[in-house]
Formats: C-alpha cells, sequence, structure tokens
C-alpha cells in the first residue's frame, strides 16, 4: 500500500500477536489491510477484529474522513465488498466531519435495494435514532434507482424493510408510474418476481426446473456458479449454455466475482466427481479473464504463500474456503501474470511447488498441499540467500504473524526482522529488489519496511494492477484510494 523511508526502520518496531519484532502501520495503512481481508464481525485464528476496525475508522474520519469516503467507493465498486462498505458510510454520517459526504457515498455504493437496509439496520443497531438527515437524502436518492422486479424480489421482512426506509425518507417519484409502485410496496401488494429461488421452490430441484431456468436466462451469474453442483446432478440437458456463460468475458467483467468464488465451485464439483473437463475449462476461462487488464510481470519474481496454521482458519462461518486457500489461489494468478516465477509455499518450513505458467490458475491452486504449521515468514528470503538466486521481485501472501522463536534462528546477537533479511539480500544479490507484501489478514502489523517495499492486502486480483504501478513509481493503493473519488 505504501513505500516507507529507511529513517523508519529503528523507530517504529512493535510486536505482533505471536510477540515478534513487526513494525507498525500509521492508521490510513492498517485501516486498507483491515478492510480488505476482513469480513466484517466474522471470527479469525486471533480472533475477530471488528472492534479495532471501528475505532481505525473513527480515527481516520476524525483526521481525513474524505479518506473514508474514498475507501467506502473503493471497496465497493473495485473489490466487491458490500458489508464493510455499509459500515464505513454509516460510521461517516455518524461524525460531524464525515456527513457531507455522505449522501454522494450512498450513491455510489448502493446497487441493490437491500444495500439501502443493510445501511440503515447497521446505524440503527449500533447508533439507534434518530437517523441522520445525510443517510435520509442519500436513501432517497437511491430509492428511485429501482424497478419493482428488483424491489419485490428484496422486500424481505427483515428488521428494516424497504418500506420502512420509504416511508422514512419520502423519495420524491419522477412520474406517476413510479408513484404508484411505492405506493404498492407500502400496501404489500408488489407483483411477486419470478425468480430461481421461487422456481425452486413451486417446481422442485429438478432436472425440469433447472432447464427451464437456464433456457429462460432466469438465473444470473453468481447464481450459476453457487448452484453448479445441483444443475449438474440434476442431468440438464443444456449444460453447455451454462459453461458458454460462465466463460463469457463480458459476464465475467460485468459481474465481478471474488477469485476465490471459481476456486470454490471448482473444487466442489471435483471433489463430488461430477464434472468433466468442459465446466472446468469454463471456469480456467473465467478466471483468467478476469485477470486480462493486469500488467504483466516481466524478469523474476519469486512468490510464497503462507499455510501456516494461523492461515487455516475459514474466511467466513458460511464459508468452506480458508485463508490459506485464498492464499495459493492469489499465488496461483500472481504466477499466471508472471514471464518467470519461483513459487513457494511455507508454514515452519519451505516447500518448493513451481507452477508452470501456462497451466490452469485453479488446478495449479488446487495442486498446491495446504499445511498448517507455525509461521516463518523468513523460508522464502533465506532460500533466495543461501543459494544466491537474482529475482527482480519477491512477493509475499501471508498474515504476518511470523513466530518469535523463529527470528532467533537466522543468526547471532538477538533477533532479526524479515526486512533484515531483505536488506542482507540486496547487499549480496540484488540492491534494486522489490518486496510486495500482500496481507491476507489485516491484524495490523507488517513484517516490511523500507526502499522498494509495497505492502498490499486483499482477497481481489485487482491488488496485482499495484505492483506493477508502484515499480514504475506511478501509484500505490493508498494514494489511489485517496484520490479515488473525492480529490
Amino acid at each position: 500500500m505504501a513505500k516507507f523511508n529507511l529513517a523508519r526502520l529503528k523507530t517504529n518496531k512493535t510486536i505482533n500477536k505471536e510477540s515478534a519484532i513487526a513494525y507498525t502501520m500509521n492508521d490510513k495503512e492498517k485501516l486498507v489491510t483491515q478492510v480488505l481481508t476482513s469480513l466484517f464481525n466474522e471470527n479469525k485464528f486471533y480472533g475477530d477484529n471488528s472492534k479495532d476496525i471501528l475505532k481505525t475508522i473513527r480515527n481516520v474520519i476524525k483526521s481525513d474522513a474524505g479518506f473514508i469516503a474514498n475507501l467506502c467507493i473503493f471497496v465497493r465498486n473495485e473489490m466487491h465488498l458490500r458489508t464493510i462498505s455499509h459500515v464505513l458510510v454509516s460510521e461517516l454520517a455518524k461524525s460531524s466531519e464525515g456527513k457531507n459526504f455522505v449522501r454522494k457515498v450512498l450513491n455510489k455504493i448502493v446497487e441493490r435495494p437491500d444495500d439501502m437496509t443493510e445501511v440503515l439496520a447497521y446505524y440503527i443497531n449500533t447508533y439507534g435514532k434518530p437517523i441522520p438527515n445525510s443517510i435520509k437524502k442519500g436513501l432517497a436518492d437511491s430509492f428511485g434507482k429501482f424497478d419493482e422486479y428488483q424491489l419485490a424480489k428484496y422486500n424481505r421482512d427483515n428488521e428494516v424493510k424497504l418500506r420502512d426506509i420509504l416511508c422514512l425518507v419520502h423519495p420524491k417519484a419522477k412520474d406517476e408510474m413510479q408513484n404508484d409502485l411505492w405506493k404498492r410496496l407500502l400496501e404489500d401488494n408488489l407483483e411477486t418476481p419470478v425468480t430461481w429461488e421461487t422456481e425452486l421452490s413451486s417446481k422442485g430441484n429438478n432436472k425440469e426446473t433447472w432447464e427451464k431456468l437456464i433456457d429462460e436466462n432466469k438465473l444470473g451469474y453468481m447464481a450459476l456458479m453457487r448452484n453448479l453442483r445441483n444443475i449438474i446432478k440434476s442431468g440438464a440437458s443444456n449444460l453447455n449454455k451454462v459453461y458458454c456463460y460462465l466463460a463469457d468475458e463480458s459476464r465475467v467483467r460485468k459481474n465481478k466475482q471474488l477469485p476465490f468464488r471459481y476456486y470454490s465451485a471448482y473444487k466442489v464439483i471435483k471433489n463430488e466427481g461430477i464434472g468433466t473437463s468442459k465446466i472446468f475449462d469454463a471456469l480456467e476461462i473465467a478466471i483468467k479473464a478476469s485477470t486480462k487488464n493486469i500488467n504483466r510481470l516481466g524478469g523474476k519474481t519469486l512468490i510464497a504463500a503462507d499455510v501456516s496454521g494461523s492461515m487455516n482458519s475459514r474466511i467466513s462461518a458460511k464459508s468452506d474456503m480458508t485463508c490459506a486457500e485464498v492464499a495459493v489461489l492469489m499465488l496461483s494468478i500472481a504466477n499466471y501474470i508472471c514471464k518467470e516465477t519461483i513459487t513457494t509455499t511455507f508454514d515452519n518450513n519451505l516447500y518448493l511447488c513451481n507452477l508452470s505458467t501456462l497451466n490452469g490458475i485453479i488446478a495449479n491452486a488446487i495442486s498446491i498441499k495446504v499445511n498448517g504449521g507455525g509461521t516463518d515468514i523468513t523460508l522464502p528470503i533465506r532460500h533466495l540467500l543461501n543459494n544466491k538466486i537474482f529475482v527482480d521481485r519477491i512477493i509475499l501472501l501471508s498474515d504476518n504473524e511470523i513466530n518469535r522463536a523463529y527470528t532467533y534462528s537466522i543468526g547471532y546477537g538477538g533477533p532479526k526482522t524479515c526486512q533484515a533479511l531483505v536488506e542482507e539480500y540486496k547487499k549480496k544479490v540484488n540492491p534494486d529488489v522489490w518486496v510486495h507484501a500482500i496481507d491476507m489478514q489485516g491484524y495490523g502489523t507488517q513484517q516490511f519496511i523500507g526502499k522498494n517495499v509495497n505492502v498490499l492486502a486483499g482477497w481481489n486480483e485487482k491488488i496485482f494492477e499495484f505492483i506493477s504501478a508502484s515499480e514504475q513509481g506511478v501509484n500505490n493503493l493508498t494514494s489511489k484510494i485517496s484520490g479515488y473519488y473525492f480529490k
């Protein structure tokens, strides 16, 4: 996310959750790593850090509310994270410093009707009433975006309902047709939408139902991904249409799936032994299409993914994906966009897993064993040093929770940081090497600092856009966010 001056090396040391030496981050740097790697109110190996995220958000709002406004829009539009955008805009609305941004921010992040209800529910559950005028105005603007189908689809009997918002914000209808639509919403008299959920409920999870849904284009991209197992097992005769839909580049780019969604679908089908090469090809084509606009990286790159025990907790209670699996998938994407690579994983041991850049991204990721030992981030760097291997850059994907014991095993005179090894590598092998440290968990400390260090965070392939840009001195993640919408 940023480049740092070498002068800071001795002034901002701290310890991580394993009591090893680490470096502090300023609040903006810390918040970016937290927001891009944390599903809000979800537990991690070292506990739920949602309270710490809120503390950091509130601190940054006081000093630079515009940064929070930009971050909110960035995470929703570029990183496709919904819940944290609801939190960010609500926290802006609560503050005197941020309230002037809220109306425009809501206009940029409300993409579905339930974005509105989630924002309001978060605010009421966190702060109670009254509701700030900035939220009311933003929701009133957003309400007019949606037609009857969209409103009916998300007209759910939750704590905060769409009609509650309508009564609260009193949006101005653009014409009599819209006025009638909102009147019927208040009366709970909207036409029941025909969705894949309602069709399955009324007609059953069977071959005929899936064939009809596919032929009538009633399944959105995410719905197809989530239901691939059921569709294939049903024996539907129009699977070729599904494969073509999933592999269509324009749909891939429009639907903005996080890359681990493709991995998860691939893994389920592979593990159940129900797929053929066509579905695996479609998923590979789709994930490669999502990387098409990322600059390819020349030279030689070491890519290392952390597969230690602290990375083996699930990213969400509703997901079967672990953070380690996300890391090896991100490793595989990085491998695909690089000209020449050395790929490794590590826990308390180093595992060489060199991959062809011509192979499938998901197939490569699934081939990598996830182990679960301790966390020794020094190992990939020591491998380069011990073998005097020249690389142009090092890409590391880790939660940064190196165990204190491992910092003692690399020499005499007390513990050494991972950055100290990088400095040694610069002296002995390549003085211009870049270190791109991709934080996978957002615990708030980092292992690398100084010249040619680029600290990133996230589970999205877009993170790799900042590698080429930072090496060219054009952009980094924090500066990109700072000027993303509000200058």
